[in-house]
């Protein structure tokens, strides 16, 4: 089968179209004919040897296939499911290919109105909106903080700022908020308001032309999914008693937050098939949409890489694996 592998570390030049043996099911595992493949940060961060991310350098066996998302065929079955495979694994989720072996556990059915490439963007980010916002789902160590993460409840009476709201895990964060009835204020640039007021959020705020944290207060809770240094801005806009959850690590001084009154929390996602059943309910039920910002090739990954690193990405990006090749 042709897979997407990288022999070094570096830009999105290391990824190259090699011909590897299809994979063999393990017990428990499945073979799935792929038919698209969602992009998303963590097959980056592992073609760099997370470079950027200094604190945090798991072990990674070279060549290696990125990616964990997928959309694709049972082999030997037909069936249609998608999901996001072995995640947490660091380079043996290997997803950009034409064949995967993925856990049965790691599965759902395939949302009957939404096609194998929107399929295919859906799983890592919205898997990731859910288990911080409605249900962590799993009892796995916590490896960001020594606690583990407990979703604030929400409805009517909750307003929650959304950061980064126009990308994968943002315009998920925002549907499936406003799904449990609370206020949403969108944070993003403003060639995506008209989006995400589609999408459902109450306000919008470009941040080009103001900051969030200089007109917002007494919000709720605050989900930022760029996360890092700048996160502890968000707590001038929390009333007492709210929460900060930044989707990636983040460092903030512990008496900052108590003065602010305010808790923090964040979580790793990971692989669960049956929260993946409750998405795929809400896609077909019309509740849940997902947006895809550019599609390429299988043999493209290196292009799509490209558009990742150009930022302001509307939704997600996929690769797309054609009949004729296998």
């Amino acid at each position: 089968m042709k897979a997407i592998r990288l022999h070094e570390f570096g830009g999105p030049e290391v990824l190259r179209v090699d011909e590897v043996p299809r994979p063999e099911p393990k017990a428990g595992e499945v073979l799935i004919r792929v038919r698209a493949v969602g992009v998303n940060p963590p097959d980056w961060y592992l073609r760099s040897g997370y470079e950027d991310l200094p604190d945090f350098k798991p072990p990674v066996s070279l060549p290696a296939i990125p990616g964990s998302d997928v959309s694709g065929e049972v082999v030997g079955t037909g069936d249609e499911v998608f999901g996001m495979i072995k995640f947490p694994s660091f380079g043996d989720s290997a997803a950009y290919a034409e064949y995967v072996a993925a856990p049965v556990s790691d599965l759902a059915p395939k949302p009957k109105r939404i096609d194998h490439i929107q399929a295919a963007a859906a799983p890592m980010s919205a898997l990731t909106a859910w288990q911080y916002l409605i249900e962590l789902g799993h009892d796995a160590p916590n490896p960001f903080q020594s606690f583990a993460h407990r979703p604030m409840a929400l409805d009517a009476s909750t307003t929650v700022l959304v950061n980064g709201a126009a990308g994968g895990v943002g315009h998920f964060a925002v549907q499936l908020a406003k799904w449990k009835g609370a206020r949403v204020i969108a944070v993003a640039s403003g060639k995506h308001e008209a989006f995400l007021r589609e999408l459902g959020a109450d306000e919008f705020i470009d941040y080009k032309k103001t900051k969030p944290e200089d007109v917002v207060r007494d919000v709720d809770l605050v989900l930022d999914t760029l996360g890092g240094p700048t996160s502890g801005r968000f707590l001038r806009t929390l009333k007492r008693s709210g929460a900060l959850y930044p989707v990636f690590l983040t460092k903030i001084d512990p008496a900052d937050l108590g003065r602010a009154g305010v808790t923090m929390s964040m979580t790793q996602v990971r692989s669960n098939g049956r929260q993946l059943a409750e998405i795929a309910r809400l896609f077909d039920e019309g509740k849940l949409r997902v947006a895809i910002d550019s599609t390429f090739a299988l043999e493209d990954a290196r292009k799509a890489h490209e558009r990742a690193s150009d930022g302001h990405i509307q939704g997600k990006i996929a690769l797309t694996i054609s009949e004729a090749t296998s």
